[in-house]
């Protein structure tokens, strides 16, 4: 019987990066994240020597992506955000409308009617 490695050996690689990068990070005073986000540059096809399986490291990627959103909703705070409401609501009340606007004006430039840019331009 055989076995496909291709995705033991991209996460030993990826782990394995993000651990070194992460360690020397910290050891220059910075952000693990900085050190993470580095060791997926060294493993990206864009750089010489080790190229994990793009696809599969495309699949990865998002799945790190929806992880990370989980942490920062793990740490969202109902207070915090009350606190700063004066200031949250109508800038994302305002950056909301700007999106609309520009989207539904660059819509209608590329010849599509007012309602439809409205409708979906901003997504």
């Amino acid at each position: 019987m055989t076995h496909e490695t291709t995705l033991i050996a991209m996460l030993a690689a990826a782990f394995g990066l993000a651990l070194v990068f992460g360690y020397a990070a910290v050891r220059l005073k910075l952000p693990p994240l900085v050190g993470y986000l580095l060791a997926g540059i060294v493993v990206g096809p864009f750089t010489p020597g080790y190229v994990a399986d793009v696809p599969l490291a495309a699949q990865l990627a998002e799945i790190g992506v929806i992880l990370l959103m989980f942490g920062v909703g793990l740490h969202f705070s109902l207070s915090d955000l009350l606190a700063v409401r004066r200031i949250a609501i109508p800038g994302a009340l305002g950056r909301i409308a700007a999106a609309t606007i520009l989207a539904d004006v660059v819509m209608h430039l590329r010849g599509w009617s007012w309602s439809a840019g409205a409708i979906l331009g901003p997504r």
